[in-house]
């Protein structure tokens, strides 16, 4: 749910030293490294920056990797021991981000295993020896934990792949580690700091470290944005994987619900829960959705997928996307934000440049109409399905969300040192799925977001996506009073369970910026096709500096 500790020193790493060894920086360094001239300039800057070492796969795609691995300039063990040098100078030290909750324990050996399966048989696609990183709320069956950063889940690890981990697995991709969140997917209080857990302490923002790096999806973001991996997976209720990934100047894409299972997630609310692929470009994010997507029986929405979901979204990523578009502009989730809609303006008009068809404004009839149905149906879900998840794993610690109240309340130091849990209080007196109240909210939201809503607007326009700011930009991390975002457009995707995909569309005092492409249930291909089209245009990504706070430029540009 969109509501709303750690990977520091200059020192070397053992595992850059040994990548250095190689040639990749002589003839491959072009092929795997992307040009930066100025990327790294926003304007003047008054704050203190981090001395972060400079970092050879910096921004390299999934394509450069496999390139490196296939050419032999590197290994599967070389590129996850430089991905890992990578963390322990910018995670654990340096500035410090907190966003890497776990290290995988078996990722070495897994890495060296690949690296001998390529030898002799060839890769098994694209993320063969790939690092991945996944929010610690998708279980794996190995010594990690699965906590969602709570300390009541710390004990025995799952006994059980999730789906999303049997993916990666099947894929060759290599688990680095889990991902800190906001505890519990930030269901637990209305008070909560976004990226702060019991267990992994407050994620910061890269761009700008005082700054919040917005939820749940927060490790993951930050992660993909301080080039921690090339991708990782994140979950969304509302706004948890695209809100971190405007946020944090990357691109994330919330599927249409059932297109990825949830078996194996820690749940929220199964009408509106999914994973979602969070990476630096439209293309590897593409590439990690077709990974994902799949039909699994532990999950009965993915069976909607069944003939709608393509086996390659890679190929509708069209650079002249575009050219003839109908794009409608929900203006009503503008306005939170002067320079924010000045932004917006300014990319709009760029789409308008490049051929595509603008209908402003385009908004939804029922905008506004079904906040309160949809909190009422996240209260009744997140008893049902949390403990349902629960008594699927019942090694765990806790076995209800009545004993995690229990537990918080026995640990307050360690959990509830900033902020409580009175959505937790509230949910735990939630009855049964089949309450009256429930069921009512549950079709006001799906008429309100889906025929009402989504549906309505683009039949009338014959649009084929609506685009809004993801968010604001991020706001001071707080602790004392919480989150304080003030604006955002996830929730109709959210409650309809449609796509959303948010792309980097420029930058506010060195702050990333995300613009939204949303649309009707299924409609992935039209989707990436848009925002890949105007990722190409616009190129608004840059990497961060690791600024101690906001930059003195306060221009918006792309």
């Amino acid at each position: 749910m969109s509501k709303k500790r750690s990977v520091q020193n200059n020192c070397e790493a053992p595992g850059r030293r040994r990548f250095l060894q190689t040639s990749l920086l002589g003839g491959a360094s072009a092929a795997l490294l992307p040009a930066l001239s100025g990327a790294r300039q926003f304007g003047t800057d008054t704050a203190k920056t981090h001395d972060v070492p400079a970092f050879e796969l910096d921004e390299a795609t999934i394509a450069n990797l496999q390139t490196a691995m296939s050419t032999g300039k590197l290994s599967g063990v070389d590129l996850l021991q430089t991905y890992m040098g990578r963390l322990d100078d910018v995670d654990r030290r340096g500035p410090q981000l907190s966003c890497v909750i776990e290290i995988n324990p078996d990722a070495l050996a897994t890495a060296y295993a690949l690296d001998q399966e390529r030898q002799k048989k060839g890769p098994r696609g694209p993320f063969h020896g790939i690092p991945v990183l996944i929010k610690d709320n998708i279980d794996t069956a190995d010594q990690m934990q699965t906590s969602a950063g709570s300390l009541a889940l710390v004990g025995k690890p799952a006994s059980k792949d999730s789906f999303v981990a049997q993916k990666l697995r099947e894929a060759g991709a290599v688990i680095m580690g889990k991902t800190n969140l906001s505890e519990w997917a930030n269901i637990r209080s209305s008070h909560s700091s976004s990226g702060w857990s019991g267990r992994g302490g407050q994620t910061k923002n890269p761009y700008a470290l005082d700054r919040n790096p917005c939820g749940s999806s927060s490790g993951s973001g930050v992660a993909v944005a301080a080039n921690l991996c090339a991708v990782a997976v994140g979950t969304e209720t509302d706004g948890s994987v695209v809100c971190p990934a405007s946020a944090n100047g990357i691109v994330g894409i919330k599927p249409t619900l059932g297109l990825v299972s949830r078996s194996g997630v820690i749940p929220i609310a199964h009408s509106q829960d999914t994973p979602g692929p969070m990476a630096r470009t439209v293309r590897d994010a593409a590439l990690l959705l077709n990974l994902l997507a799949g039909v699994d029986p532990r999950d009965p929405a993915t069976a909607a997928s069944t003939g709608k979901a393509s086996p390659d979204y890679t190929q509708f990523l069209d650079v002249n996307g575009l050219r003839g578009a109908r794009i409608g502009v929900a203006r009503k989730y503008f306005g939170f934000n002067d320079q924010v809609d000045q932004l917006m303006n300014d990319v709009i008009a760029e789409m308008k440049q490049h051929g595509a068809i603008i209908v402003d404004p385009a908004d939804l009839p029922s905008h506004g109409k079904f906040d309160d149905t949809e909190f009422t149906v996240l209260l009744y879900e997140l008893k049902a399905d949390l403990n349902a998840y629960l008594a699927a794993r019942p090694q765990a610690p806790v076995h209800s969300l009545e004993e995690i109240i229990a537990y918080n309340d026995q640990h307050r130091d360690t959990e509830m040192p900033y902020f409580g849990q009175d959505i937790f209080l509230k949910a735990q007196a939630k009855g049964p799925l089949t309450s009256k109240e429930y069921l009512d909210a549950l079709e006001t939201n799906h008429r309100l977001s889906r025929t009402e809503g989504i549906d309505a607007v683009m039949d009338q326009n014959h649009l084929d996506a609506i685009v809004a700011p993801t968010g604001s930009p991020a706001w001071l991390t707080d602790l004392v009073n919480g989150d304080h975002a003030a604006g955002g457009s996830s929730n109709a995707a959210a409650v309809a369970g449609y796509p959303d995909i948010s792309v980097p569309a420029g930058f506010i005092f060195g702050l990333p910026v995300g613009i939204s492409f949303f649309g009707r249930a299924w409609s992935e291909p039209t989707l990436l096709k848009i925002a890949y089209a105007f990722e190409q245009t616009v190129k608004a990504r840059k990497p961060p500096q690791f600024s101690s706070s906001v930059l003195s430029d306060k221009s918006t540009h792309y």
